[in-house]
Order: C-alpha cells, then structure tokens, then sequence
C-alpha cells in the first residue's frame, strides 16, 4: 500500500514538472508568410497632380470701357476670330449745371478764337500781297536804276518775312479749329449723357483661336480698365499633366521617362511621357503640416484622350513615372524588409523557425524589392515581423482570412 503511494506522488510530481517546464516555455510567435517569386519589376516616382491645357489664351480688355453682357458660358466652341465681347465708351462723368454753361462758354470762346485766327490769316494773305507788289515795284525801279541793290534786297525779305507771318497765322486757325471741335464735343458728351444715350463706336474683342471657352472672367455688363481680362480660351484636349514630387525624389526622373497617368476609378490608365523637370523648386506644407521641397514634372499623353470624355483642364490625376524597368528580377514584399545595421534584412521562415537572414536591396517600390543578394526565388519570408520574433524563434503562420 506504502508503494503504490509512493508510486502515485511521483508520477502526480513528474506531471507537474512537465506541466511547469511546458509553461515556461517561449510561446510560438503568429506571423504572416510571402513567397519569394521571379517576374516584372518596376521602380516608380508615384504622386498626385493635375492636367492643364497647354496654350491658355486671357482674352483682355484692349482698351477702358464698358463690357457688354458676355452671352458665352464655359465650354462654349469659339472660332478664330469670333467675338467674345463688346466694348463701348465709358459714360462721363456727371456734369452739373454750371459746368454745362462753362463748357458752352468754352465753345463760345473758341469759335472767337477761330474767327480772330481766320482775321489773322487774312491779314496776313493782305501783307503778302502788298510785299509781293512792292518787290515788282523795287525790281522794274532797279532795271532803270532808281532803285539800290539794298532796297532791292530789304523788299525780298520783307515778301519772305509775310509769306512766314502768313504760314504762322494758318497754324494759329489750324489749331483754334481743333480747339473748337473739343470744346463742342464735350458739350455734346454732356448733352448725350443728359438724354440718356452714349454716343461712340463700338469695339469687338475677338478670340485669338480656335476651341473652347474655360472661364468668363467678367460675366456682367460693367466697366473695365485698360487691360482687364475678360475670357480664358484654349483647346480642351490638348492637355498636359503637372505631379509636383519631392526633390530627393525628383533628382531620379529624366525626359522621356515612361508613366502611366490614373484618373479614377472605372477609367484604364493612360500613357504619358516625361517632358519636362522645373528647374526651380518649391516649399509645400504636407497634410500633416511638414515643410517639403518639391518640383514640378510635366508630363504628356502619349496616347489620344478620345476614349476619354470627360477629362479636361485642371482634373486631378496620380502618375505613375517608371524610373527603372526589369523583366526579371527576383523581389520579395517590401513589407518583409527591415533595417538591421547599416544593412537590410529578413526572416525566411525554414520548417517552423524564423531564421534572420541579411539581404541586398537597392531598388524598391511601394509593394515589392528587388532583390540582388541574400534570397532565391521560392524562399518564404515573413512580412511585417514583430519586435518579439528573434532568430531561430519558433513561429506559427497565421491561416490567411477567406
């Protein structure tokens, strides 16, 4: 009887001892897998843009006036030479009374100084006159030699002196008539304004080319200066795309860059080329308010936007620029990669430990690296590894959700 119980403490004591040493066993560590696979790679310079027309044509104001009512909405076809707009003088400024009679009163003293410029012409055609009939005079005189080669020559000049006077006196009427015609039309400025009429011609502004109208600047009737713009015209499908990247990232784009432009959801993807990288950058605040340098790349279609339909200026749009291609390279998840000194690493899983293995990358995009040292296609590595997985720690792959 004393056996059997001795019997039974011991296995009751070993049982524990297990149960004990099981516990304080490290647990297996739940990780998700990818494989290692062989195939196209493409490295990108990914950010979001907008289109924009590439000949955009403000339709300005040639002179000051009042616009009429512009009848042309956004997207309305125009064609070379058609008018956008109308143009008309500006009305006066409001007169009163005593201005009106001031400005009669100036009409009434140019005509006066027309009519004493009109005497002085005539006096001055009498004066040529008598100095031309003095120097026939003084000419047949000197033939008989009654008259000194002096008088001879002070009666040319005087004939010379009057045909000048004359001239002077023409300009005078000249000028008082011009004198005249401003003061009458700003009499009948007033009076047109007072009747409720702008006299004037009108001038058309016309499109400078063929295509769409974008934007009606000044829609209403109403007066404009010199120079304001009126009508933003272009030709709608002759686009281009502008992404703004980060400059580090900028520095690896060149011209003639393949990219692929997305413009939504439903809507096929459309090759694009790089045309241009800005010389200049720029500061942007991001969303999460960070200071970013970046440049402008521009980007064109290298396929016909015909298909589609509703794309224009100032559309959003993500491109996608290829900045290196390869048909086959061995890559493995991004996700799979992490730091480990100055170098990159991975756990490959082998049987159901996860082994740390250093690797080389030097190309990545947003799903997948390129791998150059350290894996072989078929490899299993654990993407997104937790700071509790260690080399040589036993895991347990997570079963992927249906």
């Amino acid at each position: 009887m004393r056996t059997r119980n001795k019997l039974a403490l011991g296995v009751a004591a070993a049982a524990l001892a297990a149960l004990a040493i099981w516990a304080l066993q490290p647990q297996p560590v739940t990780v998700e897998t990818a494989k290692v696979t062989r195939g196209p790679f493409e490295q990108t310079v990914s950010d979001d843009g907008k289109t924009r027309v590439r000949d955009r044509y403000v339709v300005s104001a040639p002179l000051s006036g009042r616009v009429d009512r512009i009848q042309l909405k956004a997207g309305d076809p125009v064609k070379e030479g058609q008018v956008v707009a109308v143009l008309t003088p500006s009305m006066p400024a409001f007169l009163d009374a005593r201005t009106a009679r001031e400005l009669e009163a100036r009409v009434g003293a140019a005509e006066a100084q027309r009519l004493r410029a009109a005497a002085e012409v005539q006096k001055a055609d009498a004066q040529v006159e008598q100095a031309r009939s003095d120097l026939e005079r003084a000419r047949t005189l000197s033939k008989g030699g009654f008259v000194s080669d002096n008088a001879l020559e002070q009666a040319r000049l005087a004939l010379l002196t009057a045909q000048k006077g004359h001239e002077a006196a023409k300009f005078a009427e000249h000028a008082a008539m011009h004198e005249v015609e401003q003061a009458r039309a700003a009499l009948v400025r007033y009076r047109a304004e007072s009747a409720g009429k702008i006299t004037g011609a009108r001038w058309e502004v016309r499109s400078p080319i063929r295509g769409s109208v974008l934007r009606v600047v000044q829609e209403s009737e109403g007066v404009v200066a010199l120079g304001a713009p009126l009508v933003e015209v272009a030709d709608p499908r002759s686009l281009e795309a502008v992404v703004d990247v980060l400059s580090e990232e900028g520095v690896a784009v060149r011209p003639g860059m393949p990219a692929r432009i997305e413009l939504g959801s439903g809507v096929p993807p459309l090759a694009a080329r790089v045309r241009l990288i800005e010389p200049a950058a720029f500061t942007k605040i991001s969303a999460l308010g960070v200071e970013e340098q970046r440049v402008n790349v521009v980007l064109d279609f290298v396929e016909p936007l015909d298909r589609v339909q509703t794309i224009g200026d100032g559309f959003r749009v993500d491109a996608h620029i290829v900045t290196l291609k390869a048909d086959d390279a061995l890559q493995a998840p991004v996700g799979a990669l992490f730091r480990r000194g100055e170098g990159w690493a991975v756990f490959v899983l082998e049987g159901d430990r996860a082994v740390l293995r250093q690797v080389k990358s030097t190309r990545r995009n947003g799903t997948e690296a390129m791998i150059d040292e350290g894996l072989k296609a078929g490899d299993t590595v654990i993407v997104y590894p937790s700071d509790a997985l260690e080399d040589g720690a036993r895991v347990e792959v997570r079963a992927p959700l249906r």
